[in-house]
């Protein structure tokens, strides 16, 4: 996959605030609601987002360190995803019909306590991500690598790094507002 790196920047932002504009929506329903499942094995709500939460709080930091430190300041005009770039960000993009992953067990917040705090903070992972989008138009998206959550012997180009943490997020938020939409026609 080759792609305008401004377009591929453009895109993700967009995304971006669509899952932010969700969590605001989201962040106005009951907390009961927010805590209901369709089912005792799914995630309610509140589970998709501290799920989101806890890749942010990774990957983040992650990227943050490696645009602020990357010896490649000069971005191309052109990204070209990889391999494994497009396998990982493939995998865990939004599908109508979502195919089933297995979550690692630091990842699965099943019957976790959340409260709102989890949407706050949801909401400013977001607004990270929106300020390091804006960052990397000024690093090269392909020789700019971070590692990945599963091992740190694992890297990925930062394009395809946003593409997996941006991806992951629009296809956890929309099973949120399923959650939602399902819990309140129980």
């Amino acid at each position: 996959m080759a792609l305008a790196s401004n377009e591929l920047l453009q895109d993700l932002l967009e995304i971006t605030r669509a899952n932010l504009n969700s969590a605001e929506q989201l962040k106005q329903q009951p907390i009961t609601i927010l805590n209901e499942r369709q089912n005792p094995e799914s995630w309610s709500v509140l589970e998709c987002i501290e799920h989101l939460n806890r890749y942010g709080n990774f990957y983040l930091p992650e990227i943050t360190e490696k645009i602020t430190n990357t010896k490649y300041k000069q971005s191309t005009t052109i990204f070209k995803s990889n391999w494994l770039g497009k396998y990982f960000s493939k995998s865990v993009a939004y599908k109508k019909n979502l195919n089933k992953m297995k979550t690692f067990k630091s990842m699965n917040p099943i019957n976790s306590n959340l409260d709102i705090d989890t949407i706050d903070k949801f909401i400013e992972q977001q607004h990270r991500v929106i300020a390091l989008l804006n960052k990397s138009k000024h690093v090269n998206l392909d020789k700019t690598k971070t590692a990945i959550s599963i091992s740190k012997l694992i890297t990925l180009k930062l394009g395809d790094t946003f593409r997996v943490l941006i991806f992951h997020n629009e296809r956890h938020i929309k099973q949120a507002l399923n959650t939602l939409n399902a819990v309140r026609t129980k």
